[in-house]
């Protein structure tokens, strides 16, 4: 196996560079999508309660069509 070979020290500060700004880019777009997320949970939350409020109206609906005298 042959030695490994000395890294450029400006290849090494262009990786570090590179890793650091892309933290720095994460960490900004996370918390520029964070409230955009939240919202959207929130409107999916109160849809879901909307469907589910519908569903069981429609079952107590349909259930007191059912009890009828001629079973």
């Amino acid at each position: 196996m042959a030695p490994p070979v000395a890294v450029s020290p400006l290849i090494k500060t262009a990786r570090w560079s590179a890793l650091l700004l892309g933290v720095f880019y994460g960490k900004q777009r996370f918390e520029y999508l964070k409230p955009i997320a939240e919202e959207e949970r929130k409107v999916e939350e109160a849809e879901k309660k909307a469907k589910e409020e519908q569903e069981r109206i429609y079952k107590q609906l349909s259930e007191a069509n059912s009890d009828t005298i001629l079973k």
